[in-house]
């Protein structure tokens, strides 16, 4: 007869494995002998090495008393069914490992490639990983606010960086993000801007999306956020002018 101890270290288990396989019903829990042990038989032994066997094969503790009693042919038919189990776990799992593994390269997961191109292109000309990080978040914003947008928004970008006074205003507006609001160097890059904004035939006023993204690239950077606003307050004086000539 053997004691807990002794039949755990029978079985390559512990006692506090035992002791759960008697709380869930898989083995049966003997009676106390007349010195107040439970002594538990060879057979309580043999039980619990299947026990562990088919656990340790990864059948679910749930179907393990039915298998110890079951059939050869119930047996083996109810095995092909955990092994079925067992292989769309595994399926999952390895789409579970493909999306973290996009996850790890951030972009791909959320943005389409020519997208992340434009990220890497950045990258490659030297921009700050912060910056590319407001720029990713301002794709994934403009995707989920103007999906319809997003071709000629694409082409725009690739256009800019082959325009190498666009290039080199954005790389300035880059070296600007830790500068103080009111450094006198930001008056002559907001200059800069705004002249490449009337050559440009754009407008620093706009709605929708566009002021979304510019409200999230503005919160990494007060210098940012005046160049911003200083932008678009001269954009709003000319439409003005504009209406009272």
């Amino acid at each position: 007869m053997l004691t807990i101890g002794q039949l755990a270290a029978t079985a390559g288990v512990t006692v506090r494995t035992v002791r759960h396989y008697h709380h869930v019903g898989l083995l049966s829990e003997p009676e106390r002998d007349a010195s107040g042990y439970r002594r538990y038989s060879a057979q309580a032994a043999v039980d619990l090495i299947r026990i562990r066997t088919l656990a340790d094969a990864g059948v679910p503790l749930a179907r393990i008393d039915a298998l110890l009693h079951a059939q050869p042919a119930e047996f083996a038919a109810a095995i092909t069914d955990i092994d079925a189990a067992l292989q769309r776990k595994i399926d999952q799992l390895t789409e579970y490992r493909r999306r973290i593994a996009d996850l790890a390269g951030g972009e791909s997961l959320v943005l389409p490639p020519e997208v992340v191109a434009i990220l890497n292109r950045m990258r490659a000309l030297g921009v700050s990983d912060l910056r590319v990080r407001l720029e990713r978040d301002s794709w994934i914003l403009m995707q989920a606010l103007d999906p319809h947008a997003m071709p000629q928004r694409i082409r725009e970008k690739n256009a800019s960086f082959d325009d190498p006074e666009t290039m080199r205003l954005y790389l300035a507006c880059d070296q600007s993000v830790d500068w103080d609001p009111y450094d006198p160097r930001l008056d002559q890059l907001i200059d800069d801007l705004d002249a490449w904004e009337i050559a440009h035939e754009r407008d620093s006023n706009q709605a929708g999306s566009l002021k979304l993204v510019s409200s999230r690239i503005s919160e990494a950077s007060p210098a940012w956020q005046r160049i911003l606003d200083a932008l678009a307050h001269r954009a709003k004086q000319r439409r003005t002018s504009g209406h009272d000539s």
